[in-house]
């Protein structure tokens, strides 16, 4: 018999750590290799975790909710069938449960001695304001917490860069001392946080002060009412979506797209498209070409903004939101460019499956270039979507339906007609971005639609 240990795994090269949101295996449950048993959520995906082993749950060394470090034994299972499980075992998930950081790995010998693991509920509330000299900075930053701190959240180290703060100078109050967003922005608030070089901070839109509540009273429950902290995607959707809003200066234009010929093409189509490629084809990939082709002609709503610089993007990575019972994520379509209309419909419809299966890695929900969201699956007829941070621009889809039109035919008499129609929106960044450069791209797009090529299929 022998028991083989179920790790929080590394989901990217930045995660230093993940949450345990929910057990899919109690203790004592048979288990198959590759069979799910729990999921986690760290700050880039939701996923399922296999078990490495068939075998018998035997023991759970993490309860639901518990944030540990990469590495940390979250589990162990014994590999022979029926063989006893962990002593005081109920069966429930966090069930024989031990103190947070149990069952960790251990260090090197020749790595610093850094603080257990201990979940933020239970951290310290202030971050270190002590002074920190620059090559003290720089050796901090060579160590293993100095560089668990540089690989801190995504927000983490964009506020820290419009600040021009330095990570490694502060102590965090998170796992191995990793700085977090409650650290960095009492650091900004009471002017404590050490500067990195001579560049100067930036201030956000919409004001200093940092937090997006900071300031404001919080709302209080009232007799029968339900409270119940957000889950750790809805908490980082709300963190990502503020400080998104916040950093841009944010304009919406709106389009009516004529559909029809693109509606023409599907339907001629979909059955053959279908035999060939095993895909259903809808109307998403057709936006998508027609988008991609357009960002050629059109850079700028390609580029991004670093608070100095514009950075003209020269890959073509377009994010398109999927809607979770439990969320939102934007998984990403890398090189779009090089991919035919039966290339992006393989490419959406299976990383759209895999979101809702939360089979996505990190690096799938990274480096987009543009993003593309479409609410009007849900019937919304148009929108102002928020602009993902780092890009210039995001296109909202409305709903497509069936509109009574005003067309001229070819001897120039006007006639009314049924047309399949839907309003586009683009939301782009004004510090990139102007509007005449904004609607010259959506007339562009609005025009490749219209006239798109049967033979493109």
């Amino acid at each position: 018999m022998a028991r083989i240990d179920v790790v929080m795994p590394q989901m990217g090269e930045s995660i230093a750590e993940g949450t345990l949101t929910r057990g899919l295996k109690k203790v004592g449950d048979a288990v198959k290799r590759d069979e799910p048993i729990f999921e986690i959520s760290t700050d880039k995906v939701d996923a399922e975790i296999p078990a490495p082993n068939a075998g018998v749950l035997a023991e759970i060394v993490v309860s639901e909710g518990q944030t540990v470090a990469v590495g940390t034994i979250v589990a162990r299972i014994e590999t022979a069938q029926g063989a006893a499980v962990g002593a005081g075992a109920s069966g429930g998930y966090g069930a024989g449960v031990t103190a947070p950081g149990a069952g960790a790995p251990p260090q090197k010998q020749d790595a610093p001695a850094a603080s257990s693991p201990q979940h933020p509920s239970h951290a310290p509330a202030v971050a270190s304001s002590r002074p920190v000299s620059a090559p003290a900075l720089s050796a901090a930053a060579n160590t293993l917490e100095g560089r668990l701190r540089a690989k801190s959240s995504p927000l983490v180290r964009k506020i820290a860069a419009e600040h021009g703060i330095e990570i490694a100078g502060l102590s965090g109050s998170g796992i191995a001392g990793r700085v977090t967003k409650r650290d960095i922005m009492q650091a900004i608030e009471t002017g404590t946080a050490t500067r990195g070089g001579s560049r100067p901070a930036a201030v956000p839109a919409g004001g200093a002060g940092g937090g997006y509540d900071a300031g404001f009273p919080h709302p209080q429950g009232w007799d029968g009412d339900v409270v119940e902290p957000m889950s750790k995607m809805r908490s980082l959707t709300s963190e990502h979506m503020v400080n998104a809003r916040r950093h841009a200066a944010h304009v919406t234009s709106f389009f009516e797209v004529d559909l029809t010929r693109v509606g023409r093409i599907r339907q001629k189509n979909r059955v053959a498209f279908e035999q060939q490629t095993g895909q259903k084809l809808t109307f998403l990939p057709f936006v998508i070409k027609a988008v991609t082709d357009c960002l050629k002609r059109h850079p700028m709503l390609n580029a991004a903004h670093d608070g100095r610089n514009i950075i003209w993007r020269k890959q073509y990575n377009i994010g398109i939101a999927v809607a979770l019972d439990w969320g939102l994520i934007v998984p990403v379509i890398k090189g779009a460019d090089d991919l035919s209309l039966a290339g992006l419909t393989k490419q959406l419809n299976d990383l759209a499956a895999r979101a809702r299966a939360k089979k996505l890695q990190p690096a799938e929900v990274q480096n987009a270039t543009f993003t593309i969201t479409n609410p009007g699956v849900f019937g919304s007829l148009m929108g102002t979507p928020i602009i993902p941070l780092g890009t210039a621009a995001i296109l909202g889809l409305g709903a497509i339906e069936k509109r009574p039109k005003v067309i001229t035919g070819a001897d120039g008499e006007d006639t009314i007609a049924i047309r399949t129609c839907a309003y586009f929106s683009i939301s782009f960044d004004h510090r990139i971005v102007d509007g005449a450069d904004a609607d010259r791209f959506m007339a562009d797009v609005k025009q490749t639609l219209e006239t798109f090529p049967e033979a493109a299929l």
